[in-house]
């Protein structure tokens, strides 16, 4: 599986929360710089040649669907930025976080209970 650039990965979030979408409706969930419209349907094309939306045709418009789930995705690629960005060190992502004061401890007790309930 490829890595997907910034605005690739931008698109396919928007595809995994909406199921299915022509390209307008995609246009209409970007918040951000929307792009030209033939910008978009490039991206959603490119994303269909790498096999990670599939489609189906009505006459001329296709209403696009991902193929490659949000959670196989994230999970070949949150190890690799793991390895880049933290030493490959779980206890360095959730020290950045509780750092940076994005994690409460009511969270931090979460994931410990999932730790303990998961042994």
């Amino acid at each position: 599986m490829e890595k997907l650039t910034n605005k690739e990965e931008e698109i396919m979030k928007i595809l995994w929360r909406l199921k299915k979408a022509f390209v307008k409706e995609i246009m209409e969930e970007i918040n951000i710089e929307k792009p030209h419209y033939n910008t978009l349907s490039t991206i959603v094309r490119n994303l269909e040649e790498k096999n990670f939306v599939g489609f189906t045709a009505y006459g001329k418009t296709h209403q696009y669907h991902p193929i490659v789930s949000k959670e196989s995705y994230y999970k070949a690629y949150v190890n690799e930025d793991m390895v880049g960005y933290f030493d490959n060190s779980y206890k360095n992502i959730v020290s950045f976080f509780a750092k940076e004061e994005k994690i409460s401890v009511e969270e931090l007790k979460e994931i410990i209970s999932l730790i303990e309930n998961s042994k």
